[in-house]
């Protein structure tokens, strides 16, 4: 008699994926054997399996998550600057375009900032612009507003957190706007004080007060000469434009001649000049009259005399003969004077401080 084989502990199994059947003790066991034996780095898992006299060998893939989960943000800078606008305290006027520009370091693609605009704390437009590459790794943005109420204005530019780019925020300079302006001796004010910074970055002498005084008024008189404008002691929006493009510099004819003096007969005007072409300040001057006219060419001061003389001439520097830079009570707008180059009183002392024996004068017309 054939002994009959003994039954199974458990029921067969067949795994229909494999095509195999084991034991459900012998798949346990297999699966407690796996951890030792599978390999990490290759993302699957070798298992052998074993019926009667037959083995199979069977891959399993398995799907690996990194723990850093996506990459950061990159880190970025963002700078924001008001443009087209002279000088150090930027200024527009009502209806007047203000611009601003930006730049975002690094440069990525598809990205978008939003402006915000306030007058005076208060919000009152915003723009959203994307970025333009401008290099390798340069992003730039570019927008404008203008205000209908005088005030101050400022631009806030903000990045939100992208999964590209960081959040990134920055603010510009306060723009002052001012509303058609008119100004004369006596006036007061934040207007003022724009008109006087603003002459006095191009080196005008000019007080910064606030209070527009006849110093102030000399000065935007000066500044008219220059500029080509209606040669009158008031500013009015046509001055105010001008700050803003920036005219009114003066022009140095002889930048190499160090320290000296040039007197621009064609604009009537005077500037004390250092070494290297740099304007010290310019003065209004009435130089001599057509029956009388200033001699010109390259002179040098020879003789000083503080304070008033007979003639009513105020601190004069003598530069040839009796011809003499001076101070003078009147001081039209044209060439009046019987050969000196008159300047106001109240700039006198100041150029005869400035002045030394054997500084040169230059005197000419443009041209």
């Amino acid at each position: 008699m054939i002994a009959r084989p003994a039954a199974p502990l458990m029921r067969p199994v067949r795994l229909a994926a494999l095509g195999v059947t084991v034991s459900a003790l012998a798949w346990l066991s297999a699966l407690a054997w796996l951890p030792s034996h599978a390999s990490a780095s290759s993302g699957a898992i070798t298992t052998t399996t074993t019926t009667s006299s037959t083995t199979t060998t069977t891959a399993t893939t398995t799907t690996t998550t990194s723990s850093a989960g996506l990459p950061s943000p990159a880190a970025g800078h963002m700078r924001l600057v008001v443009a087209n606008t002279h000088g150090q305290a930027p200024f527009a006027l009502t209806g007047e375009q203000i611009e601003v520009q930006g730049t975002v370091t690094p440069y990525v693609a598809g990205q978008r900032v939003r402006v915000d605009f306030y007058l005076d704390g208060h919000r009152f437009d915003a723009r959203t612009v994307a970025l333009t590459k401008q290099g390798h790794d340069l992003g730039s943005f570019h927008t404008s507003v203008s205000s209908r109420s005088a005030g101050r204005v400022r631009a806030i530019a903000e990045h939100t957190t992208t999964p590209q780019l960081s959040a990134l925020s920055a603010g510009s300079e306060d723009v002052t706007v001012l509303s058609s302006p008119y100004l004369s001796i006596g006036a007061r004010g934040s207007a003022v004080w724009v008109l006087q910074r603003g002459l006095g970055e191009l080196h005008y002498a000019v007080p910064q007060s606030g209070y527009f005084d006849e110093a102030t008024a000399d000065a935007v008189v000066a500044f008219r000469k220059l500029t080509g404008l209606s040669r009158v002691y008031y500013a009015d929006s046509t001055v105010f434009r001008a700050l803003r493009r920036g005219e009114g510099a003066f022009p140095v004819r002889y930048p190499k001649f160090g320290r000296h003096i040039e007197a621009n007969l064609t604009y009537q005007v005077l500037a004390e000049i250092n070494p290297g072409g740099h304007v010290v300040n310019i003065y209004p001057i009435s130089s001599g009259k057509p029956s009388t006219p200033t001699v010109l060419g390259d002179f040098s001061v020879y003789y000083k005399t503080p304070g008033l003389n007979a003639k009513d001439m105020l601190d004069a520097n003598y530069f040839i003969r009796g011809y003499a830079i001076h101070g003078y009570p009147e001081v039209p707008t044209y060439a009046a004077s019987h050969g000196c180059l008159r300047v106001p009183n109240l700039d006198a002392a100041a150029i005869f401080g400035w002045t030394q024996l054997g500084t040169p004068v230059d005197v000419y017309y443009s041209g």
